[in-house]
């Protein structure tokens, strides 16, 4: 369910912690230098979480949590690029975010996740970029072998209705 400022005030109450104030919490604990990679990834899925919430798209923006899921998409650990692709594909449906990822790199980096061996990555990914695809990420349109890398996919059952989806979206804006 998507949040407001009265139900946000009154799920907090008075004495409790703000959104703003427990989102800036779980960045703090994930860049924290002891933190366990167990850690990182508990704050990062719940970061994703978080992102799924228009309600939320101001904090994400004011606190960089975009670009921090934008750096987890370098780590070498699937389960952190997994949530953060997660968390950009929830984030990206709103202009301000797509261009935040578009300006970040994030489309090269969307794409480089397509080759995951994580399921749910790829489809974060397909998913992503078909948001920053209609939202007018200049970026994603002048990917060159986007269409045939879309199309391989098409082919897999898993994937075959969202990469289809996101093939006739780009087919659809060539013609």
């Amino acid at each position: 369910m998507f949040t407001n400022d009265k139900r946000q005030a009154e799920r907090t109450g008075k004495y409790g912690t703000s959104r703003q104030q427990h989102l800036q919490e779980l960045v703090t604990q994930f860049q924290n230098p002891i933190a366990t990679e167990e850690t990182k990834e508990k704050n990062v899925a719940n970061l994703a979480n978080f992102a799924y919430d228009p309600y939320n798209y101001a904090f994400l923006r004011e606190l960089n949590i975009l670009e921090l899921f934008l750096d987890c998409l370098t780590e070498p650990n699937e389960c952190l690029i997994e949530f953060a692709t997660g968390g950009i594909c929830n984030a990206v449906a709103d202009p301000q975010n797509a261009k935040i990822v578009c300006d970040c790199g994030g489309v090269p980096a969307l794409i480089d996740c397509l080759s995951s061996p994580v399921r749910n990555t790829v489809k974060y990914a397909i998913a992503g970029l078909y948001y920053l695809w209609e939202i007018g990420g200049s970026e994603v349109k002048d990917r060159d072998g986007l269409v045939e890398l879309i199309t391989k996919y098409c082919e897999v059952d898993v994937f075959s209705h969202l990469a289809r989806v996101l093939l006739d979206k780009i087919l659809q804006t060539k013609i």
